[in-house]
């Protein structure tokens, strides 16, 4: 999803532990409104089953990093283990009542709470950081991985789709880095690269226009709005980078 920018403000101490590289995220704080666009995004499955396709989870432990209020948890039903690690102390209760079968921890993308080699997939859904610069958090991921694990990172494809044309347009978006140097950064740590078209559909043209402004400012949304009166949806396009920790050698 697009940033804005009041998320660039001061780290948010979390209890008794300041994570430096955390910056709330205002649009999880509109409660009602985030659950409609978490509902919106993917109805036909496609970046799921890309993800899957990356790094399948049956069977096996999944850290869901960056959880939020726990929404993607009912995705994960043939996972042999749960974890949600979730910066925002605020979004912790939410989580935590989404299932009793899931262990939700509070933590960062460089401060996660778990031992060395202890889960097999990192789902990072828009959680992560921008890079250039993030290797401290590439680390961290490698680090609670087994060996053989797989972290799958899911951003923006600011190339493709309405979405990602109104993102590029926004001013809001300036903190979330350029295509170019994100596919060098993550090309740079031997990443696969996956591009994932979708869209995100809605119930009604309210919820499409009030996630829309949520997202993005008024003066780059209101002009596809009047251009398009009749839709429900936005075409979405997603990439995903996938890193794999190396399996212990014979």
């Amino acid at each position: 999803m697009a940033v804005r920018p009041t998320e660039f403000s001061a780290p948010l101490r979390s209890g008794d532990m300041e994570l430096s590289d955390f910056v709330p995220a205002s649009n999880q704080l509109a409660t009602d409104l985030y659950e409609v666009e978490n509902e919106a995004f993917d109805r036909r499955g496609v970046v799921l089953d890309a993800m899957r396709t990356m790094a399948t989870w049956a069977g096996r432990t999944l850290l869901d990093l960056g959880c939020g209020s726990g929404y993607w948890f009912q995705h994960y039903v043939d996972v042999a283990e749960l974890i949600g690690v979730e910066p925002d102390e605020r979004l912790l209760p939410a989580a935590e009542a989404r299932s009793a079968q899931v262990r939700v921890l509070r933590g960062s993308a460089e401060h996660i709470p778990l031992p060395d080699a202890s889960v097999d997939v990192v789902h990072a859904r828009f959680a992560y950081f921008f890079p250039p610069g993030c290797e401290a958090g590439l680390a961290e991921a490698m680090r609670v991985l087994r060996p053989g694990g797989t972290l799958v990172v899911v951003d923006n494809d600011l190339r493709h789709g309405e979405f990602g044309e109104l993102v590029v347009a926004s001013p809001w978006a300036a903190g979330q880095g350029q295509a170019d140097s994100t596919d060098e950064w993550w090309a740079a740590q031997g990443a696969e690269r996956r591009e994932v078209m979708s869209d995100w559909s809605f119930d009604t043209r309210a919820d499409m226009e009030a996630v829309l402004r949520l997202e993005l400012p008024a003066d780059i949304v209101d002009p596809w709005l009047q251009e398009y009166p009749e839709r429900n949806s936005i075409s979405y396009g997603y990439v995903l980078f996938v890193a794999r920790k190396r399996p212990v050698a014979p």
